[in-house]
């Protein structure tokens, strides 16, 4: 991403209030953490961007991230908790603007990085988190990303 003119902060925590925990129905959650948080400032793009690998598992399955829960629950919060996404993503944002790394006319995208999925689920996937709105690198996605930066490097 950083390759791309995107500026990148890995494991960020988001500072919810006592009052947005009690929103979320989680008043004694930690704090949560969007695993990327990636910036392109000339593009006005900011994106919070959750990673999932699971190398010794089948991978991210399309069921998961048509899951909604009310409260959030699970590995996949941000995509199945509308509450909690909302809240978490709006104070995000927030944090970020304070701190002067953000423009406030700026909107969060939502996106999932995913080194595995399950078989032949990549482009239901795709279908899915598009219609949302959100951004989807799927395994092949990635290399390709890896392909093309080790290209310009040569």
């Amino acid at each position: 991403m950083e390759a791309e003119g995107f500026w990148v902060r890995r494991a960020v925590k988001v500072n919810l209030s006592q009052d947005e925990k009690r929103q979320i129905g989680k008043t004694s959650a930690p704090r949560p953490s969007v695993d990327m948080v990636a910036l392109h400032l000339a593009r006005g793009e900011l994106l919070a961007l959750e990673a999932k690998s699971y190398a010794d598992t089948p991978g991210v399955k399309l069921a998961q991230m048509q899951e909604e829960h009310e409260l959030p629950t699970g590995r996949f919060k941000l995509f199945t908790s509308e509450r909690y996404r909302s809240i978490v993503l709006a104070r995000l944002k927030q944090d970020l603007v304070e701190a002067g790394m953000a423009l406030p006319e700026m909107q969060v995208r939502l996106g999932l990085i995913a080194g595995k999925v399950n078989q032949g689920q990549s482009q239901a996937i795709r279908e899915l988190m598009e219609a949302r709105g959100w951004l989807f690198w799927s395994p092949d996605d990635i290399k390709a990303k890896q392909q093309a930066a080790q290209n310009e490097k040569a």
